[in-house]
C-alpha cells in the first residue's frame, strides 16, 4: 500500500486552512448567537411590554367599575329629582280643612321617603341660605345686594336645590347670592 506523504509545508498549509475554515465558522456561530441574543431580548421585551400592557387595562378597567357602581344612582336621581321637587312645592302650601290636611300629610310621607332613600345612596342636597357660593355646585341665578349682616358672595335664597353624589354634581343649586 502507498502512504500518501505530505511534504511539512503541505500539512502546515492544509492545517492553516482547517484553522480559517474553523475560525469562519466560529465567526458564523458568534454572529448567529449574536442575532439569536438580540431576536430573544426584543422578544422579551414585548413580552414585558404586553404584561404592563394588560395589568394597565385591568387597573383601568377595575377602576371604571368602581366608578360605575359608585355614580350607578346618579340617572336614577336625576328622574326622580322633578318629583322631590314637585312634592316640596306641594307641601308649601297651606290647607285650612281635615280633608286637604290629610292629603298633606301624605304627601309629607312620600317626601320624607324619596329623601330617605336619596340619603341611603349617597345623594345629598346642596345650596343652604348663608353658605358660601360655591360656583362648583351652586349656579347664581339673582344677585342680591350685601349688607353687615349678609356678607357678599353669600346664599341669599335658594330657589332650586342642588343635589350631589360622592363628589359629583347630579345637580347644581339654583341660588340668590349676597353680591
Amino acid at each position: 500500500m502507498a502512504e500518501n506523504k505530505n511534504s511539512p509545508a503541505e500539512e502546515e498549509m492544509a492545517a492553516e486552512a482547517v484553522e480559517d475554515v474553523a475560525a469562519t465558522e466560529v465567526v458564523e456561530d458568534i454572529d448567529q448567537i449574536a442575532d439569536l441574543e438580540a431576536k430573544l431580548a426584543a422578544a422579551e421585551d414585548k413580552f414585558l411590554r404586553a404584561r404592563a400592557e394588560m395589568q394597565n387595562i385591568k387597573v383601568r378597567s377595575e377602576r371604571e367599575q368602581a366608578q360605575a357602581v359608585k355614580f350607578a344612582a346618579a340617572g336614577l336621581a336625576k328622574s326622580i329629582l322633578p318629583a322631590v321637587d314637585n312634592l316640596e312645592r306641594a307641601l308649601q302650601v297651606e290647607v285650612n280643612d281635615e280633608a286637604a290636611q290629610q292629603i298633606k300629610t301624605g304627601v309629607e310621607m312620600v317626601f320624607k321617603t324619596l329623601g330617605n332613600a336619596l340619603e341611603e345612596n349617597g345623594i345629598k342636597t346642596v345650596g343652604a341660605v348663608g353658605e358660601p357660593f360655591d360656583p362648583n355646585f351652586h349656579q347664581a341665578i339673582q344677585s342680591v345686594p350685601a349688607d353687615d349682616q349678609h356678607p357678599a358672595d353669600t346664599i341669599a335664597s335658594v330657589l332650586q336645590k342642588g343635589y350631589v353624589l360622592a363628589d359629583r354634581v347630579i345637580r347644581p343649586a339654583m341660588v340668590a347670592v349676597y353680591n
